[in-house]
Protein backbone atom coordinates (compact mmCIF):
# COMPACT_ATOMS: atom_id res chain seq x y z
CA UNK A 1 0.00 0.00 0.00
CA UNK A 2 1.76 2.96 -0.99
CA UNK A 3 2.61 5.83 1.86
CA UNK A 4 0.62 8.85 2.40
CA UNK A 5 2.77 12.00 2.75
CA UNK A 6 0.70 14.68 4.74
CA UNK A 7 2.07 18.38 3.89
CA UNK A 8 1.12 20.76 6.97
CA UNK A 9 1.39 24.36 5.83
CA UNK A 10 2.10 27.04 8.99
CA UNK A 11 1.25 30.11 8.52
CA UNK A 12 3.52 33.38 9.81
CA UNK A 13 1.56 35.48 12.32
CA UNK A 14 2.72 38.98 11.55
CA UNK A 15 3.47 40.90 14.96
CA UNK A 16 1.60 44.32 15.48
CA UNK A 17 4.70 46.97 14.99
CA UNK A 18 6.27 48.20 18.01
CA UNK A 19 4.65 51.56 19.03
CA UNK A 20 7.37 54.39 20.18
CA UNK A 21 5.86 57.37 21.54
CA UNK A 22 8.49 60.09 21.03
CA UNK A 23 7.14 62.73 22.79
CA UNK A 24 7.65 60.76 26.62
CA UNK A 25 9.81 62.24 28.69
CA UNK A 26 13.66 61.51 29.11
CA UNK A 27 14.56 58.45 31.89
CA UNK A 28 15.41 60.12 35.10
CA UNK A 29 19.59 59.68 35.23
CA UNK A 30 21.06 60.36 38.36
CA UNK A 31 22.96 63.52 38.99
CA UNK A 32 26.62 63.34 37.69
CA UNK A 33 27.59 66.15 39.96
CA UNK A 34 27.62 64.90 43.85
CA UNK A 35 25.83 67.50 46.05
CA UNK A 36 28.53 70.17 48.01
CA UNK A 37 28.71 69.47 51.26
CA UNK A 38 26.91 72.00 53.54
CA UNK A 39 29.44 71.60 56.75
CA UNK A 40 32.73 71.45 54.56
CA UNK A 41 35.17 73.10 56.81
CA UNK A 42 37.96 73.67 53.92
CA UNK A 43 40.83 71.63 53.12
CA UNK A 44 42.95 74.52 54.93
CA UNK A 45 41.06 74.58 58.09
CA UNK A 46 42.67 72.87 61.02
CA UNK A 47 39.70 70.21 60.91
CA UNK A 48 39.89 69.22 57.37
CA UNK A 49 39.61 65.86 57.60
CA UNK A 50 38.83 65.50 61.49
CA UNK A 51 35.61 67.46 61.47
CA UNK A 52 32.09 65.22 62.07
CA UNK A 53 31.56 66.61 58.56
CA UNK A 54 34.39 64.57 57.20
CA UNK A 55 32.81 61.21 58.15
CA UNK A 56 32.18 59.65 54.60
CA UNK A 57 33.38 62.03 52.53
CA UNK A 58 36.13 60.43 50.18
CA UNK A 59 38.95 63.22 50.12
CA UNK A 60 38.81 62.79 53.57
CA UNK A 61 42.48 61.33 53.92
CA UNK A 62 43.43 63.75 51.00
CA UNK A 63 41.90 66.75 53.35
CA UNK A 64 43.75 64.75 56.74
CA UNK A 65 47.18 65.09 55.21
CA UNK A 66 47.38 68.30 53.42
CA UNK A 67 49.30 71.20 55.38
CA UNK A 68 46.99 73.44 57.58
CA UNK A 69 46.43 76.84 57.38
CA UNK A 70 47.10 79.55 55.21
CA UNK A 71 49.91 79.18 52.13
CA UNK A 72 53.06 81.02 53.50
CA UNK A 73 54.26 81.86 49.97
CA UNK A 74 50.83 84.27 49.51
CA UNK A 75 52.10 87.09 50.79
CA UNK A 76 55.45 86.56 48.68
CA UNK A 77 53.35 86.73 45.49
CA UNK A 78 51.10 89.68 46.62
CA UNK A 79 54.39 91.31 47.50
CA UNK A 80 55.77 90.24 43.93
CA UNK A 81 52.62 91.01 41.52
CA UNK A 82 52.01 94.48 43.75
CA UNK A 83 53.76 96.80 40.74
CA UNK A 84 51.28 95.20 38.23
CA UNK A 85 48.02 96.64 37.88
CA UNK A 86 45.56 94.15 36.42
CA UNK A 87 45.62 90.57 36.17
CA UNK A 88 42.74 88.68 33.44
CA UNK A 89 42.56 85.10 32.98
CA UNK A 90 42.25 83.37 29.66
CA UNK A 91 39.88 80.98 29.93
CA UNK A 92 37.95 78.32 27.67
CA UNK A 93 35.91 75.86 28.16
CA UNK A 94 37.23 73.72 25.62
CA UNK A 95 40.57 73.04 23.40
CA UNK A 96 40.38 74.40 19.71
CA UNK A 97 38.86 77.11 19.89
CA UNK A 98 41.97 79.51 19.49
CA UNK A 99 42.36 80.65 22.91
CA UNK A 100 46.29 80.89 23.09
CA UNK A 101 46.44 82.32 19.77
CA UNK A 102 43.76 85.12 21.25
CA UNK A 103 46.02 85.74 23.86
CA UNK A 104 48.76 86.53 21.81
CA UNK A 105 47.40 88.73 19.69
CA UNK A 106 45.22 90.16 22.93
CA UNK A 107 49.11 91.35 24.18
CA UNK A 108 49.74 92.61 20.82
CA UNK A 109 46.84 94.92 20.84
CA UNK A 110 47.76 95.90 24.64
CA UNK A 111 50.81 96.84 23.33
CA UNK A 112 50.54 98.18 20.31
CA UNK A 113 50.03 101.77 23.02
CA UNK A 114 53.65 102.63 23.99
CA UNK A 115 51.64 103.65 27.14
CA UNK A 116 50.98 99.96 27.93
CA UNK A 117 53.20 97.10 29.18
CA UNK A 118 51.92 93.61 28.99
CA UNK A 119 53.37 90.11 30.46
CA UNK A 120 52.00 87.21 29.48
CA UNK A 121 52.27 83.90 31.93
CA UNK A 122 52.03 81.01 29.97
CA UNK A 123 50.30 78.39 32.39
CA UNK A 124 49.40 75.33 29.90
CA UNK A 125 52.16 73.66 30.97
CA UNK A 126 51.65 70.56 28.90
CA UNK A 127 51.21 72.29 25.64
CA UNK A 128 53.43 75.66 26.01
CA UNK A 129 52.86 77.58 22.54
CA UNK A 130 52.79 81.37 23.47
CA UNK A 131 56.97 81.20 22.95
CA UNK A 132 56.38 79.70 19.80
CA UNK A 133 53.88 82.51 18.83
CA UNK A 134 55.76 85.09 19.72
CA UNK A 135 58.74 84.31 18.15
CA UNK A 136 61.20 84.05 21.19
CA UNK A 137 60.40 79.80 21.60
CA UNK A 138 64.89 79.52 21.72
CA UNK A 139 65.39 81.91 23.97
CA UNK A 140 65.87 81.11 28.01
CA UNK A 141 65.41 82.06 31.46
CA UNK A 142 68.00 85.12 32.66
CA UNK A 143 68.53 83.92 36.32
CA UNK A 144 69.58 86.93 39.05
CA UNK A 145 69.09 87.69 42.58
CA UNK A 146 66.45 89.94 41.88
CA UNK A 147 64.44 86.27 40.82
CA UNK A 148 63.59 85.19 37.15
CA UNK A 149 63.63 87.53 34.03
CA UNK A 150 60.71 86.70 31.86
CA UNK A 151 61.39 87.01 27.72
CA UNK A 152 60.80 90.21 26.46
CA UNK A 153 59.20 90.20 23.07
CA UNK A 154 59.22 93.96 22.30
CA UNK A 155 60.38 97.06 24.83
CA UNK A 156 56.66 96.31 26.51
CA UNK A 157 55.61 92.94 26.18
CA UNK A 158 57.16 89.74 28.27
CA UNK A 159 56.47 86.48 28.48
CA UNK A 160 56.62 83.44 30.92
CA UNK A 161 56.18 79.48 30.38
CA UNK A 162 57.98 76.40 30.53
CA UNK A 163 59.37 76.03 26.91
CA UNK A 164 61.93 78.28 27.90
CA UNK A 165 63.15 75.57 30.77
CA UNK A 166 62.85 72.80 28.15
CA UNK A 167 66.17 71.27 26.68
CA UNK A 168 63.70 70.81 23.34
CA UNK A 169 60.91 72.52 21.89
CA UNK A 170 59.82 68.23 20.92
CA UNK A 171 60.75 67.44 24.79
CA UNK A 172 57.06 66.14 26.63
CA UNK A 173 56.03 67.58 29.79
CA UNK A 174 54.95 64.68 31.83
CA UNK A 175 53.76 66.13 35.29
CA UNK A 176 51.61 65.29 37.49
CA UNK A 177 49.15 68.20 39.18
CA UNK A 178 51.60 68.95 42.13
CA UNK A 179 54.30 69.91 40.19
CA UNK A 180 52.76 72.02 37.35
CA UNK A 181 51.16 73.84 40.36
CA UNK A 182 54.26 74.11 42.16
CA UNK A 183 55.74 75.44 38.89
CA UNK A 184 52.82 78.00 38.65
CA UNK A 185 53.45 79.23 42.24
CA UNK A 186 57.13 80.06 41.07
CA UNK A 187 55.76 81.66 38.13
CA UNK A 188 54.01 84.09 40.40
CA UNK A 189 56.86 83.95 43.43
CA UNK A 190 60.26 84.22 41.68
CA UNK A 191 59.86 85.83 38.57
CA UNK A 192 61.07 89.36 38.87
CA UNK A 193 57.63 90.94 36.21
CA UNK A 194 58.55 94.47 37.20
CA UNK A 195 55.67 97.38 36.59
CA UNK A 196 53.39 96.17 33.99
CA UNK A 197 49.70 97.55 33.19
CA UNK A 198 47.86 93.98 32.63
CA UNK A 199 49.26 90.69 32.76
CA UNK A 200 47.77 88.22 31.19
CA UNK A 201 47.43 84.69 32.37
CA UNK A 202 47.08 81.88 29.46
CA UNK A 203 45.30 79.18 30.97
CA UNK A 204 45.01 75.55 29.46
CA UNK A 205 41.49 74.18 28.70
CA UNK A 206 38.90 73.73 31.04
CA UNK A 207 38.36 73.87 34.98
CA UNK A 208 41.13 72.05 36.50
CA UNK A 209 44.29 72.41 38.82
CA UNK A 210 45.71 75.16 37.05
CA UNK A 211 42.89 77.04 37.24
CA UNK A 212 42.75 76.45 40.98
CA UNK A 213 45.88 76.84 41.64
CA UNK A 214 46.19 79.93 39.42
CA UNK A 215 43.02 81.58 41.36
CA UNK A 216 43.98 80.68 44.92
CA UNK A 217 47.33 82.44 44.26
CA UNK A 218 45.68 85.81 42.68
CA UNK A 219 43.02 85.88 44.57
CA UNK A 220 44.35 88.48 47.22
CA UNK A 221 46.53 90.19 44.98
CA UNK A 222 43.77 91.58 43.01
CA UNK A 223 42.73 89.16 40.33
CA UNK A 224 40.73 91.66 37.77
CA UNK A 225 38.68 88.93 35.99
CA UNK A 226 38.47 86.70 33.19
CA UNK A 227 38.05 86.48 29.66
CA UNK A 228 36.09 83.79 28.77
CA UNK A 229 36.81 82.34 25.14
CA UNK A 230 34.39 80.31 22.69
CA UNK A 231 33.43 80.08 19.27
CA UNK A 232 30.02 79.99 17.31
CA UNK A 233 28.80 76.90 17.42
CA UNK A 234 26.96 75.08 20.48
CA UNK A 235 29.34 72.26 20.66
CA UNK A 236 31.87 75.07 22.62
CA UNK A 237 29.34 77.22 24.54
CA UNK A 238 28.17 74.00 26.14
CA UNK A 239 31.28 74.04 27.88
CA UNK A 240 32.18 77.80 28.17
CA UNK A 241 28.66 77.69 30.33
CA UNK A 242 30.56 75.14 32.61
CA UNK A 243 33.59 77.37 32.32
CA UNK A 244 31.26 80.62 33.63
CA UNK A 245 29.92 78.30 36.38
CA UNK A 246 33.33 77.78 37.62
CA UNK A 247 34.31 81.23 37.31
CA UNK A 248 30.77 82.02 39.49
CA UNK A 249 31.68 79.00 42.22
CA UNK A 250 35.40 80.43 42.35
CA UNK A 251 34.56 83.62 43.00
CA UNK A 252 35.99 85.28 39.63
CA UNK A 253 34.46 88.03 37.62
CA UNK A 254 33.65 87.13 34.17
CA UNK A 255 34.87 90.45 32.55
CA UNK A 256 32.92 89.02 29.04
CA UNK A 257 32.95 86.47 26.54
CA UNK A 258 34.88 86.58 23.09
CA UNK A 259 33.19 84.87 20.50
CA UNK A 260 37.12 84.03 18.10
CA UNK A 261 35.99 82.27 14.42
CA UNK A 262 33.20 83.77 14.29
CA UNK A 263 33.83 84.71 10.51
CA UNK A 264 36.26 83.88 7.58
CA UNK A 265 38.17 87.24 5.98
CA UNK A 266 38.84 86.88 2.65
CA UNK A 267 42.31 88.34 2.55
CA UNK A 268 41.57 89.90 -0.96
CA UNK A 269 38.32 91.64 -0.56
CA UNK A 270 38.51 91.76 3.67
CA UNK A 271 34.52 90.08 3.11
CA UNK A 272 33.76 88.30 6.26
CA UNK A 273 32.38 84.70 5.42
CA UNK A 274 30.60 83.11 8.38
CA UNK A 275 32.06 79.63 8.64
CA UNK A 276 30.64 78.19 12.07
CA UNK A 277 27.41 78.86 11.86
CA UNK A 278 25.45 79.95 15.53
CA UNK A 279 22.92 77.53 15.42
CA UNK A 280 21.75 79.21 19.25
CA UNK A 281 22.95 82.43 18.76
CA UNK A 282 26.57 82.23 19.44
CA UNK A 283 28.92 83.53 22.14
CA UNK A 284 26.34 86.95 22.46
CA UNK A 285 23.03 85.16 23.26
CA UNK A 286 25.18 83.27 25.56
CA UNK A 287 26.22 86.11 26.85
CA UNK A 288 22.62 87.64 27.50
CA UNK A 289 21.85 83.95 28.76
CA UNK A 290 24.05 84.14 31.47
CA UNK A 291 24.24 87.80 32.50
CA UNK A 292 28.04 88.59 31.31
CA UNK A 293 29.24 91.18 29.05
CA UNK A 294 29.67 90.20 25.03
CA UNK A 295 33.18 91.89 24.59
CA UNK A 296 32.84 91.34 20.84
CA UNK A 297 33.03 88.60 17.35
CA UNK A 298 36.53 88.57 16.25
CA UNK A 299 36.94 86.86 12.49
CA UNK A 300 39.26 84.14 11.40
CA UNK A 301 41.77 85.44 9.27
CA UNK A 302 44.22 82.93 7.13
CA UNK A 303 47.38 84.84 7.99
CA UNK A 304 47.10 85.07 11.49
CA UNK A 305 48.09 81.29 11.77
CA UNK A 306 50.97 82.54 9.18
CA UNK A 307 51.77 84.99 11.89
CA UNK A 308 52.01 82.71 14.73
CA UNK A 309 54.11 80.00 12.89
CA UNK A 310 56.78 82.69 12.18
CA UNK A 311 56.19 84.12 15.07
CA UNK A 312 55.83 87.71 13.77
CA UNK A 313 53.28 90.45 14.89
CA UNK A 314 49.57 90.11 13.19
CA UNK A 315 48.78 93.95 14.31
CA UNK A 316 51.81 94.58 12.26
CA UNK A 317 52.20 93.00 9.57
CA UNK A 318 47.55 93.33 8.75
CA UNK A 319 46.69 96.47 10.97
CA UNK A 320 43.62 97.09 8.34
CA UNK A 321 42.52 93.16 8.70
CA UNK A 322 38.64 93.00 10.48
CA UNK A 323 40.66 90.75 12.57
CA UNK A 324 42.63 93.56 14.25
CA UNK A 325 40.04 96.11 13.77
CA UNK A 326 37.74 93.83 16.04
CA UNK A 327 40.34 92.81 18.85
CA UNK A 328 40.74 97.26 18.85
CA UNK A 329 37.64 96.71 20.10
CA UNK A 330 37.85 94.48 22.50
CA UNK A 331 40.72 96.08 23.91
CA UNK A 332 38.52 98.73 24.21
CA UNK A 333 35.40 96.28 26.24
CA UNK A 334 38.01 95.21 28.58
CA UNK A 335 39.43 98.08 29.53
CA UNK A 336 36.19 99.72 30.46
CA UNK A 337 35.00 96.28 32.38
CA UNK A 338 38.50 96.69 35.00
CA UNK A 339 37.79 100.45 35.07
CA UNK A 340 40.39 101.64 32.71
CA UNK A 341 39.92 105.02 31.86
CA UNK A 342 42.03 106.88 28.77
CA UNK A 343 42.76 110.74 28.96
CA UNK A 344 40.18 112.92 27.87
CA UNK A 345 37.41 110.44 29.24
Amino acid sequence: MPSTTTTTTTTAIEEPPLQIDLSAPLKNHPPLIAPEPEHCPGPESNLAGAGSACAGCPNQAICASTPKGPDPDIPLINQRLSSITHKILILSGKGGVGKSTFTTMLAHAFASSSTHTVGIMDTDICGPSIPKMLGVEQETIHISNQGWSPVWVTDNLSVMSVQFMLPSRDDAVIWRGPKKNGLIKQFLKDVEWGPLDYLLVDTPPGTSDEHLSVNTYLRESGLSGAVVVTTPQEMSLLDVRKEIDFCNKAGIKVLGIVENMSGYVCPGCRHVNRVFKATTGGGSELARECGVPFLGKVPLDPRIGMACDYGESFFEGFPDSPACEALRKVVERVKEEVGVKEEGE
